[in-house]
């Protein structure tokens, strides 16, 4: 830039009539003048046309700090770390220590543990589901003993080549979100490689007709397909929630054919995208249009909603990625027509859909939309931001309720609203689920009301009283009576506790300006995306620089 200004400064002295006054041909003069007022043009249009991406992309820079200098209005200032909260996030640390040595013991390798049976089972084809999905919450915790012995399992041990039938969406939740996850914490390529491994396995489930992925592959062999109880149909949330993990592989390995199957599916669902934004749980996965099934933000349909917005952060809201918020913005709308009141109560809920009929319940599953709420509200207007954040504090007070309402204090799976009765617990396992606590912690984050740190400490309180046994943890079977279950869900370490333990720590563990977390609850860098070709590994200069205070389909595992 120094020599472009000097080689300007040159060429200016040539302008100054001055310089002619003691030469007497005028011709010259006049002819020189016009070179002169030529060069200078000339010289600023090729400045702006070298700067002219870098223009933009300031721009886009000064957009997401307006947003969060209006997201800080209602944000209180970072205090100190708080005694109380030091000591509940060491309990939580202790509760993950008792967690993971149980496994380590028993269970090593394997996919979950069965504690009251103390041996491991291979629920995911012996893909080492719990160690992989616990990457990350060790690391965070600071367990680094654990997590480097976890390291040379992975390097060493972890294998892919399984005949063995592997949901697309679990795999990739869990595994490829996971593997990825550790990778940007601790910059080890030896996860990044495992990572690229096992999403080249799953790829050959997207080539279908329209592009939206079969459910299952083998792993050793390929040939996809869908489950034969979907009718031949794809499930939403199955085929929507591999955008986050797929777009991140692409960016951090350079290669765009997992951002570009991922995003694909999005294209052409948002082809016949209707007005309200809502979808059924079944996509035809030959034509890419929906099949007559219900809608809802439970099972099998809610994480198709919560990664049309997660992509939109993960690009760091700009251009390039705001036709995944304009598509929840209109999931949003539609959201609001299902929403409705108990009685005497008035707890808020979120209805299920079937056609034009209504269904009053509300599974736990749909408890990770208090916090998705929360998250996107901030890109809204004043008076729309506030009115969603609203909402999302009236369904978090439900959910919150989903344990409150039963002897043990723990939530059943599914909930049902009758007038006058407020609400019932009806399937009535607790199986060690996440999204509540999820969503305490979004809002915690958020608004800093420190409610939500108390409504999830009581939770954690009753998960030590109701499902800590000798060997880990278990699930209940039933919610009123306590009896337990055996088996130690892999997300209990990779969401329940890590989202507890960030509940109760400072908010800088973990921005939410710099992260985004999968819903595996697998925090991954933010990456700014300024065109559709860009595929290359995060930078310091892709992240935001300013801090702020800060789902699973009805599976057999969860």
């Amino acid at each position: 830039m120094m020599a472009r200004t000097r080689s300007s400064s040159s060429r200016l002295r040539y302008c100054n009539p001055s310089y002619y006054l003691k030469r007497p041909k005028r011709l010259a003069l006049l002819f020189i003048a016009f070179v002169c007022v030529t060069l200078v043009v000339w010289d600023r249009q090729t400045l702006l046309r070298e700067h002219e991406e870098e223009v933009s992309k300031l721009n886009e820079q000064l957009h997401h700090l307006k947003g969060l200098v209006e997201d800080s209005e209602n944000v209180q200032e970072v205090v100190p770390d708080d005694p109380i909260d030091i000591q509940r996030r060491e309990k939580v640390k202790e509760a993950m220590i008792h967690a993971w040595s149980s496994y380590e013991k028993y269970a090593w390798g394997q996919d979950e543990l069965q504690p009251q049976t103390k041996n491991g089972v291979n629920s995911f084809g012996g893909l080492g589901a719990t160690l992989v999905d616990s990457l990350d919450t060790l690391y965070i915790m600071g367990l680094h003993e654990q997590f480097q012995k976890a390291r040379e399992w992975v390097a060493n041990s972890l294998d892919f080549n399984k005949d063995y039938e592997a949901s697309v969406f679990e795999t990739t939740i869990r595994v490829v979100g996971g593997l990825l996850s550790a990778y940007d914490l601790s910059e080890d390529k030896v996860f990044l490689d495992k990572a690229r491994d096992i999403a080249d396995r799953l790829l050959p489930a997207w080539d279908t007709p329209s592009g939206i992925p079969y459910n299952i592959i083998n792993l050793a062999h390929g040939r996809p397909h869908n489950p034969s109880w979907t009718g031949g149909q794809s499930i939403l949330a199955d085929s929507g929630t591999e955008q986050v993990e797929f777009i991140a592989l692409s960016q951090r390995t350079g290669d765009p054919k997992y951002q570009q199957k991922a995003e694909n599916v999005i294209v052409q669902l948002n082809k016949t995208f209707p007005d309200d934004g809502l979808l059924p749980i079944y996509i035809d996965p030959e034509r890419g249009t929906s099949a007559y099934s219900v809608t809802t933000f439970g099972a099998m349909g809610d994480s198709f909603y919560e990664y049309l917005l997660k992509v939109w952060i993960q690009g760091n809201r700009t251009t390039a990625v705001k036709p995944y918020r304009d598509m929840w913005e209109k999931s949003m709308k539609g959201l609001l027509s299902l929403i409705r009141k108990t009685t005497p109560s008035s707890f808020t809920y979120i209805c299920e859909k079937n056609g034009r009929s209504l269904t009053n319940k509300m599974d736990e599953l749909a408890c990770f939309a208090p916090g998705m709420l929360a998250l996107g509200s901030s890109g809204y207007g004043p008076d729309d931001s506030k009115k969603f954040l609203s909402l999302a504090e009236e369904l978090a007070w439900t959910c919150y309720n989903f344990y409150q309402s039963t002897p043990t204090k723990l939530a059943g799976e599914n909930y049902f609203f009758r007038a006058g009765e407020d609400l019932s617990v009806g399937t009535s396992w607790n199986i060690l689920r996440p999204e509540t606590i999820e969503s305490l912690f979004y809002l915690w984050r958020l608004t800093g009301n420190k409610t939500y740190q108390e409504w999830g400490w009581n939770i954690f309180q009753a998960f030590e009283k109701n499902s800590r046994v000798e060997s880990g943890y278990v699930g209940l079977k039933d919610v009123n009576t306590g009896d337990k279950d055996n088996m130690m869900q892999s997300f209990f370490l990779a969401e329940t506790l890590k989202y507890l333990y960030l509940l109760f720590s400072p908010t800088s563990v973990i921005s939410l300006d710099e992260w985004v977390f999968n819903t595996e609850a697998h925090p991954l860098r933010i990456v700014a995306r300024h065109n559709e070709a860009n595929s290359g590994r995060a930078n310091g200069d892709d992240r935001p620089k300013i801090r702020l205070r800060g789902r699973k389909e009805g599976r057999s595992r969860d």
